[in-house]
């Protein structure tokens, strides 16, 4: 079969790898019907996250499953799942409390050894744990399929991100980061319940999907002079809750200027860069919160997927461009260059 391997830094190529099988009871394997590119991708595409040369890589897919081993009960051959980013067995501690990403028998698609979502198939270990069930008919309405894929990691993120942040009703909500999952933050905010929510990004194309999202208010700047138009739309104060989406020392900076006394920062942008742009003596002194890392989206696909079902909300937008599977390559191009937002990935 087909799928993609990272051979060094820029060098994405699609190659024959085998098939995928049952290597174990509890896997399945998933015929891919829509993957992925994601902005933590480009890490590796980059050369900025160390990868082996023919690794795998992926990690947000939906599509059919093939086969089942003997101990999977959940699921059977045919059905349309979507996959969360990582794999959880759903019966140890962290998962019983609902921290699937710190599953004891957890891991990450694309990790050595492993299969990514960017594939036409994939083998899913632990899969009573791990894939989530959709309505069949689905697999028949595109647009809707595209909508369900974001609950494999964009959608999922952005939701853990408002909540991290206290996302609530009446609430003024900022959101730093205009990527997919910082969209999905506004959009998560929205159904939450926020009054309010500013939305700080410097791309007209982004910041649209963010005023269709539910953002009442656009700021196009960075560092202080975003700091201060924050301060000016609301009454010097800040925003009760604030989403950090990027993850860069500037970033978590602003973040923390522009978050009111006795709010709260949800962080889930992957850290990078030379420091947090965190100083406690003032998150101290301010009675800031900070919450989030890897979002557990496992735990909230159920109670996502019925909003996404019957439209209540459509995170569809974040993806600007499709290629098929012999394009992921151009794909990561254009999303290194900023030329796209989030790519989408058909084999169907």
């Amino acid at each position: 079969m087909r799928a993609t391997t990272i051979h060094a830094p820029f060098d994405m190529r699609v190659t024959d790898v085998p098939e995928p099988i049952v290597q174990l009871p509890t896997d399945a394997v998933v015929r891919v019907l829509r993957a992925c590119i994601c902005g933590s991708d480009l890490w590796a595409y980059r050369g900025e996250a160390a990868r082996q040369p023919g690794q795998r890589i992926g990690h947000e897919f939906l599509g059919v499953v093939e086969e089942t081993g003997s101990a999977v009960g959940t699921l059977r051959r045919g059905d349309l799942v979507v996959a969360p980013f990582m794999w959880s067995d759903g019966t140890c501690e962290y998962c019983a409390e609902g921290l699937t990403t710190s599953c004891v028998h957890g891991g990450f698609w694309g990790s050595v050894g492993y299969d990514g979502g960017q594939g036409e198939a994939v083998r899913v270990p632990f899969a009573d744990g791990t894939l989530v069930k959709l309505p069949g008919e689905a697999a028949s309405d595109d647009h809707l399929l595209t909508g369900l894929l974001t609950l494999s990691d964009v959608l999922g993120t952005g939701h853990h991100a408002a909540l991290g942040a206290g996302a609530r009703p009446g609430a003024t909500v900022a959101v730093v980061g205009d990527g997919a999952v910082g969209l999905c933050a506004v959009l998560a905010a929205k159904r939450l319940g926020a009054e309010r929510i500013i939305a700080l990004g410097r791309h007209e194309a982004r910041t649209d999907i963010a005023r269709r999202f539910g953002a009442t208010d656009v700021v196009a700047a960075r560092g202080e002079e975003a700091v201060a138009a924050v301060r000016e739309l609301t009454r010097g104060q800040g925003a009760h809750a604030v989403v950090e989406a990027v993850g860069t020392e500037q970033s978590m900076s602003t973040a923390v200027n522009i978050t009111r006394d006795g709010g709260a920062i949800g962080f889930v942008g992957v850290p990078h860069g030379s420091g947090t742009g965190l100083d406690l003596s003032v998150m101290f002194d301010r009675n800031i919160a900070l919450r989030g890392g890897v979002a557990p989206v496992r735990t909230y696909i159920p109670e996502l997927l019925p909003d996404v079902l019957n439209g209540t909300i459509d995170p569809s937008p974040v993806f600007d461009m499709t290629v098929d599977i012999e394009g992921v390559p151009d794909g990561y191009r254009a999303m290194d260059e900023r030329t796209a937002l989030k790519v989408l990935i058909t084999n169907a």
